[in-house]
Formats: C-alpha cells, sequence, structure tokens
C-alpha cells in the first residue's frame, strides 16, 4: 500500500490548511462563505481588519509556515479536494442540511497510515455504537468487521472505546488484507494524538493496515462538538451505516442521522429487548429507519445492485425433493407416512391415470424416494421419511 504524496503548497492549500486550524470543523457560516465565495477569498476576509467573524482573532496571529511545518513533522498528508486521495463522496455533504448545527464538506483532512483513504471510502462500510458495549456487541462487531473485510469491503469506523474499537480490530485481524487498506479510523482530535491513550497499540496497527483521518490539525485535542462533527465523515466516507448496540440517547444514533442525510443505506444489529443497549438498534428496526442485518450476507444483500435476491448466502442448499418435476412431487405427496398403498388407489389420490403414476413410481424407486413392496404396493423409503420427520419438527 502506497498513499499517494499531495503536490506543493499552492495558494488553494494554504487557505484551506487556514481555515482548517482557525475555524472549527462543519462550522455552517464558514461552509456558507466557502460555498460561495471560495476558500482564498473567505481566508482573507476573517484576516481582514473589518471582519467582525468570531474567528478572526485567530486568523489575525496565524501563522501558516508553523502550521506547514507541524503537519510534516506529524508523519500526515494534508489532502484538500482535488488530490488524487481526496474521497470523492465527501462532496454529498455539500447538498446536507445541518445536523446538530453542523454541515459541509471538510476544507481538508489529515490522513496518517500507509493505506489510500480514496480507495477505502469507494467500498466501507461503517460501523459505530456503545462505547460501554456488552461481549455481546463485541463479538458481533469483531466478527461481521472480519468478514466484511475478507469479502473485500474495508471498515470504517472512530477508534473510539466499544464497538468501534471491536470493527477495527475484527478488519485488522482479517486474514489476508486489501491492497488500499482494510480500515479507516475517524478521529475527533490530531492524527498525531492518541485518544483514547489506551489505544496505542490499535492506532498504531491502523496506521500499518489502513489509515488514521482528521479533519483537526496535528496537536488538537477532542471535545463534544468535534465528536458530532466527525460523525457526519463517519457516515459519508462509507456505502452504509451499521449500528451495533447504543442507548437510547447515544452519540451513535448522530452518525445515522448524518447517513440518512447523504442517502446511506443505515443497518441495525438487533439484540436482546432486555438490554438497554440494544434500544437505539431495535428501536430503529421497529420503525424502518434502518434494516436488520444478522451477518456478513445481509449486508452484502443490502448493498447489492437493485434485482439481485436479497436472500442469496440464506437459502437452504437444495435437496433431491426440492428438484422433483411438478408430477413426481404430486406422486409422491399422495403416498401415505406410514404403510403402503396400491398403485390404482393412490391414483385416485393424485388424481393421476394409473399408467402415469407408475411411470413417476419408477423415476421416484430409482431416486431412492420410493420402493415397491409385497403384491405390486409401494411405500415410502427411510430417506424420504427421514426427510418429513425432520421437516415436522
Amino acid at each position: 500500500m502506497t498513499a499517494s504524496q499531495p503536490p506543493s503548497w499552492s495558494e488553494e492549500r494554504i487557505a484551506r490548511l487556514a481555515l482548517a486550524h482557525v475555524v472549527e470543523p462543519a462550522d455552517p457560516a464558514t461552509w456558507r462563505d466557502v460555498a460561495t465565495h471560495g476558500v482564498e477569498q473567505t481566508w482573507a476576509s476573517l484576516r481582514s481588519p473589518r471582519s467582525s467573524s468570531r474567528w478572526s482573532p485567530r486568523a489575525v496571529v496565524f501563522d501558516p509556515e508553523g502550521a506547514i511545518l507541524r503537519s510534516e513533522r506529524s508523519g500526515a498528508r494534508f489532502l484538500i479536494p482535488g488530490d488524487e486521495e481526496w474521497p470523492e463522496q465527501l462532496e454529498v455533504l455539500g447538498g446536507c442540511e445541518p445536523v446538530q448545527e453542523r454541515c459541509g464538506v471538510p476544507v481538508g483532512l489529515w490522513v496518517r497510515g500507509a493505506g489510500d483513504l480514496a480507495a477505502i471510502a469507494r467500498s466501507a462500510v461503517a460501523m459505530v455504537g456503545a462505547r460501554a458495549s456488552t461481549s455481546y456487541g463485541d463479538h458481533m462487531s469483531m466478527q461481521l468487521a472480519h468478514d466484511l473485510v475478507m469479502a473485500r469491503v474495508p471498515v470504517v469506523s472512530g477508534a473510539a472505546y466499544g464497538i468501534d474499537a471491536a470493527a477495527h480490530r475484527g478488519a485488522l485481524a482479517a486474514r489476508h488484507g486489501l491492497p488500499d487498506g482494510v480500515t479507516a479510523a475517524v478521529l475527533a482530535c490530531g492524527v498525531d494524538q492518541v485518544y483514547p491513550s489506551a489505544h496505542a497499540n490499535l492506532f498504531e496497527a491502523i496506521t500499518e493496515r489502513g489509515v488514521l483521518v482528521s479533519e483537526l490539525p496535528p496537536g488538537e485535542h477532542p471535545t463534544r462538538l468535534r465528536f458530532l462533527s466527525r460523525n457526519r465523515l463517519i457516515a459519508s466516507l462509507s456505502r452504509a451505516t451499521v449500528i451495533v448496540e447504543a442507548a437510547y440517547r447515544s452519540g451513535a444514533r448522530n452518525t445515522v442521522t448524518w447517513a440518512v442525510a447523504c442517502g446511506r443505506h443505515v443497518m441495525a444489529v438487533p439484540g436482546p429487548v432486555t438490554s438497554a443497549l440494544s434500544a437505539t438498534p431495535n428501536r430503529l428496526i421497529r420503525d424502518h429507519e434502518a434494516e436488520l442485518v444478522a451477518d456478513l450476507d445481509d449486508v452484502l444483500a443490502l448493498l447489492s445492485p437493485v434485482g439481485q435476491d436479497a436472500l442469496i448466502g440464506h437459502q437452504e442448499p437444495a435437496t433431491l425433493v426440492d428438484l422433483l418435476g411438478e408430477t413426481e412431487t404430486i406422486v409422491l405427496e399422495a403416498m401415505p407416512a406410514r404403510g403402503t398403498i396400491g398403485v390404482d388407489e393412490l391414483a385416485i389420490r393424485a388424481a393421476l391415470p394409473v399408467p402415469r403414476c407408475l411411470v413417476e413410481l419408477e423415476s421416484l424407486t430409482a431416486k431412492g424416494l420410493v420402493r415397491e413392496g409385497d403384491a405390486g404396493r409401494w411405500q415410502l423409503t427411510h430417506r424420504h421419511l427421514d426427510r418429513r420427520r425432520s421437516v415436522s419438527r
């Protein structure tokens, strides 16, 4: 995996770097200015003595050379729209209404790791949920993330405790990797920060087989508002969002709201009705706001193009009886479960001529489903009787 390096520091790149340092992520007023006037004019306006923006005091003292140096020393690359590694999926955020007063396409992203963010985002699935997860939630997250990567689908999450960490670990545990990375961790702090601190080893593993991503500069620490801003990136960088466990009031619900706003699939893993941490997934399923998923096949079916069999992977293998012709099935079902039957009586029960019954009985005999006994009477074989008993159970 070799990530592309951004080009030299153009005026636009410096303006985006400056805005990312000075303005809090997803600020609605700044996003409107950028969308209307462009990043360079927006940055120049913030530095103007006539500016009344709350961000102007920061803009006046901003040191672009120092910021560039810190970015390079952090080992991260600063991406902007137009770069080869910039995920085009983020552009959908430009048309979304604000969620909890956050909105907009990020002006830039810091990315650290061996993976390629654009390639990961093209086919990724996001997994989110509770920090204080249960063993059930951890198991489901790890198993599903592992299976997704084995199916060549990368996993995006937020690197927090609980479901996030389980999802990243499951992706990293897949025995074969993806050429551009198996997982992306979207952070509410700088990519050079380890939050939570207990995840130092996890972060290191992610940089080796994926990427750490943030719209916050190196050195920045998380806040509640930054977590809310981060959630829109998780949702937009993925084709679908799967919520595994979440209490009634959960930050993961915010990510689901962003997924809906971005037009992405929303899926939920059901849980015990006695568990408070299953309240949000179960409610989303009940209210038809999310599709129920229990395993890889469920997720892939929902991601498949319209018209493909949504139950693929869940169908039982076809049995010999399933492959019988229509008339063979009629004769077989007319056979008594116990004892024997003469061909004349069987013909009446099957509503078929006797010669036709004899033809079908010969075919069923060849397939081992019936046999002819004494005095020309017919009965089911043990093979078919065993099948009937298993179906009745």
